[in-house]
């Protein structure tokens, strides 16, 4: 708990001095980034956004009026809300160092920085389209806030930043996915659902890792 208070205080200190955009990769060229920044790392706080809509991944403290009745994730169309960052962590009962660049093909949870609750899924149907329902799990958590990182880059060993990766719910084995033209009203209007999909294209279940503050890869000297 210490840990996330204090990444929260310098996380609101930078966005006080810069903004926090992730070089972008336009016309199919990616601007440099340094090479000890490049990975996704342990205890990084970062933003999901879903490629095909530009909504971010995002949760509030908003709980759903049906399935579990637990805080609720949707896609968020302002970049600039800090609702919508995650810290990386280690799947449940495991831990990782600061800085460990997180593999593909590896298990972890996103903890919601403001409300320290966990990217959940489980049997629940979500509320516009009956998909597996995807909330914000209050810690500890369990295991149904394990994802698996499945890389979408060929070649690629590790999660980098602006590269496309899927998020793989182990428990029900859904992707994690969205679609802009499932809009809910208020008291959450314009934000669209996020849901768990089965066998769903990688069009309804690509993200990226954008803005964010980015731990070094301690495995580069």
């Amino acid at each position: 708990m210490r840990r996330t208070r204090a990444l929260k205080l310098l996380l609101a200190g930078v966005l006080s001095l810069v903004s926090l955009r992730s070089p972008a990769w336009a016309s199919g060229d990616k601007e440099k980034i340094d090479p000890e920044f490049q990975a996704v790392t342990c205890a990084s706080v970062i933003k999901l956004t879903h490629v095909s809509s530009g909504f971010k991944l995002h949760s509030h403290g908003v709980n759903y009026g049906t399935g579990s009745g637990q805080q609720s994730v949707t896609g968020f169309p302002n970049p600039d809300d800090t609702n919508s960052y995650f810290v990386v962590r280690a799947a449940f009962g495991q831990e990782c160092a600061r800085g460990d660049p997180i593999p593909c093909d590896s298990i972890i949870r996103l903890e919601h920085l403001n409300t320290h609750k966990f990217l959940h899924s489980h049997s629940h149907k979500s509320p516009l389209s009956s998909n597996a329902e995807v909330s914000a799990y209050p810690s500890p958590g369990d295991s149904g806030d394990n994802w698996k990182i499945h890389c979408l880059t060929r070649g690629s060993k590790v999660w980098r930043r602006e590269e496309s990766v899927r998020l793989h719910h182990v428990e029900t084995a859904k992707y994690l996915g969205a679609s802009s033209t499932l809009k809910y009203g208020n008291p959450i209007n314009g934000q669209i659902e996020v849901a768990g999909y089965v066998g769903a294209g990688v069009t309804q279940t690509t993200w990226r890792a954008n803005e964010g503050i980015y731990f070094t890869d301690n495995t580069i000297s």
